[in-house]
């Protein structure tokens, strides 16, 4: 190998590490949105007070709440679609902001081809000229738009644009917006923001109706793109895998944690030991201060004055409450279960001639407890609602033991009556909850368990949140004990501290559990078996978590690649046209010097570019719109020398050879 061979190496190894130090360095000292001072109010009832914190460049952030501190209020205050009470929400200038509400309002009127290329920059309009050259069939028009195309460059934007809807699943672009589900909507939202690389997202739940399939590969893009993100989602695997920090919402506070979920939850742990010490300590001086106050005379000086001050702040501190509980009511079922909970035999169902279950057999145990996943429309919430008798199967039988008492948590939810109190609603289903082990709770004792403390139990159903409503028609599914509990996307809307609430509920559950979820953490937490729903109707079982899973489907996946790769290598040469095959490709032919000649002139030319526009960039004098071009250029170099310099070594390796 030559002297230039090693140094070539050593240079890409600083010139990465210096590149990536620069660009860390240059991402932590631009902010990109500063909030300060934030309140907002509904009536009487307060969502947050006082809120401050910074989103630097490349950071992805995540806000993590309870349901009810007002999350999503808050992305539409910055997003800029409701106003604060008060306070001030700053951007950096010309910044491109791309929001996903988390119930996106579209234009129903519009094709899902006409709500994805109705923005207002270049690209898309001249793509969405082109697509409607293509509908027109005019070959003169036609033309004339791949000319505008092929001189705009928006090829790369029609085929990213084509990529993100066909990993949503957004497959029938004439399809009016009117007529699609919530969850489509949702869908055409997310794709809407993506497709345009605003230089901030401001993501609200993005992974609500993503399917499993959808939601890792949403994971992976954010992970591997550079724009700066805000979002809400309680889905923690996406969590610890896209953001490199947290903030917390809890009592008017704001707490940051340079990290993803598992460090976050680490210091949490770590902030609310260190604050119950505090507390504690506070109550044992509060105590001797007490004394203090009923020893001290009425006529108090100076000095005594500022000690009764300082008093009464340390009662109000002391009194504070960490809500920190980890729940412990389940320990069995209070009704008993028979050996036989739900038997399916050969059962089949199809729509439109679709065929969502195919000839399924299974049978449910009394300790069971299943996990459903799959693609959406596959079939999942049908056989729930087979399993429940909501729904009749095409071919097969459905036998439910006589001891099972069921308990269903529909996706769709309930209607309440607005005016009626939390309280109320639990109250008219039983005044007493007997929980399995014989233990009994009052409704309202029920209810604190479940994150309803005494003084919302009396709040009107009209001024919950929409994670709360849910959370309450969950708690009139499990307040009745059911032995054979069936949840169909229970995670939806819900809060990660009502999740944790949630999966210690389950795992104490001493009944059947079947749980359909596209939520991987959930599912790793509660079910020990997997039913995945796979092509042409067809379920199969998997024992397990979903982890469990993953890796079993990783193993088969790499088997079937083994097996290609030997099926397709050619049978073992003659020793003799293996001798000749390693000489011939030793061979440094004239056209590969050529090539080697040329590639060291380019990766020189190159060079020169890459240090020109450092000298720019570091320079200062360049405003945003240069800056950014000049960096998109800096990509574009980088990756060209990558793929030139990776081509320069393999020639000199061939080179070295044919010389010895």
């Amino acid at each position: 190998m030559t002297q230039r061979f090693f140094w070539l190496i050593l240079q890409k190894l600083l010139s990465a590490a210096y590149t990536a130090a620069e660009h860390h360095f240059n991402a932590m000292t631009t902010t990109y949105l500063q909030v300060e001072n934030l309140s907002k109010a509904f009536g009487d009832k307060v969502l947050f007070e006082g809120i401050s914190f910074s989103i630097m460049k490349d950071q992805k952030t995540a806000l993590i709440a309870k349901n009810g501190t007002g999350k999503s209020t808050l992305l539409d205050i910055i997003g800029q679609k409701t106003y604060a009470d008060s306070g001030s929400v700053v951007f950096r200038n010309d910044l491109t902001i791309g929001y996903l509400q988390q119930d996106p309002v579209l234009d129903n009127s519009l094709t899902v081809r006409q709500q994805i290329l109705a923005v207002n920059n270049k690209l898309a309009r001249i793509s969405a000229d082109y697509e409607e050259a293509l509908a027109s069939g005019d070959h003169d028009r036609i033309a004339a738009a791949q000319a505008a195309m092929d001189a705009s460059g928006a090829w790369d934007y029609e085929a990213e644009m084509r990529q993100i809807l066909g990993k949503l699943h957004i497959d029938n672009l004439d399809q009016v917006i009117g007529t699609l589900s919530g969850g489509q909507k949702k869908r055409i939202a997310l794709a809407d923001v993506l497709i345009e690389h605003p230089d901030m997202l401001i993501l609200d739940e993005p992974t609500n109706h993503l399917d499993t399939e959808m939601t890792e590969w949403l994971e992976k893009y954010l992970h591997d793109t550079r724009t700066t993100l805000l979002m809400v989602t309680h889905d923690r695997y996406f969590l610890d895998n896209v953001c490199d920090c947290i903030i917390e919402m809890e009592d008017n506070t704001t707490y940051t944690y340079s990290g993803n979920y598992a460090y976050y939850l680490r210091k949490r742990d770590e902030r609310i030991q260190n604050l119950s010490a505090a507390i504690d300590k506070a109550n044992n001086l509060l105590r001797r201060e007490s004394e203090w106050i009923s020893r001290m005379p009425k006529a108090r000086g100076g000095k005594a004055k500022y000690r009764i001050d300082s008093f009464y702040e340390l009662k109000e501190f002391a009194s504070k409450r960490i809500d920190n509980r980890k729940v412990d009511i389940a320990t069995g079922t209070a009704y008993r279960l028979g050996n036989k909970v739900v038997d399916l035999k050969h059962v089949s169902k199809s729509f439109d001639g679709r065929k969502l279950i195919d000839d399924f057999t299974y049978s449910f145990q009394k300790n069971d407890k299943v996990g459903i996943c799959g693609v959406n429309g596959c079939g999942k919430s049908t056989l729930l609602n087979i399993i429940m008798g909501q729904l009749a199967p095409d071919s097969g039988v459905v036998e439910i033991g006589e001891t099972v008492m069921p308990g269903y948590y529909r996706q769709s939810g309930i209607e309440y009556d607005e005016d009626q109190r939390v309280i109320d609603i639990i109250k008219d289903i039983a005044e007493v909850v007997v929980l399995g082990d014989g233990r009994k709770l009052s409704a309202s004792q029920f209810l604190e368990y479940f994150l309803f403390p005494p003084k919302m139990q009396y709040t009107p159903v009209a001024k919950l949140s929409g994670g709360e409503r849910r959370r309450l028609f969950l708690m009139t599914v499990l307040m009745q004990n059911p032995n054979l509990l069936i949840l169909d996307e229970p995670t939806n809307d819900l809060d990660i501290v009502t999740l944790n609430v949630l999966e210690d509920f389950l795992n104490a559950f001493g009944g059947c559990l079947i749980v359909v979820s596209h939520d991987r953490y959930f599912l790793d937490k509660v079910a020990e078996q997997l039913l995945v729903f796979e092509d042409n109707g067809r379920i199969r079982s998997f024992p397990g978590n979903y982890t469990v899973y993953l890796t079993q489907k990783e193993d088969e996946r790499q088997q079937e690649r083994q097996t290609a790769q030997q099926l397709d290598e050619p049978s073992t040469p003659k020793k003799s046209d293996t001798h000749q095959s390693e000489r011939r490709k030793k061979n440094f032919t004239y056209k590969l010097n050529q090539e080697y000649q040329q590639l060291e002139k380019d990766i020189a030319a190159l060079e020169a570019e890459k240090a020109d526009i450092e000298q720019l960039l570091s320079g200062g004098t360049s405003d945003i719109a240069e800056i950014t071009k000049l960096s998109q250029r800096m990509d574009e170099i980088l990756a060209d020398l990558d793929a030139k310099e990776s081509r320069w070594l393999e020639l000199e390796e061939i080179r070295e050879s044919d010389a010895v």
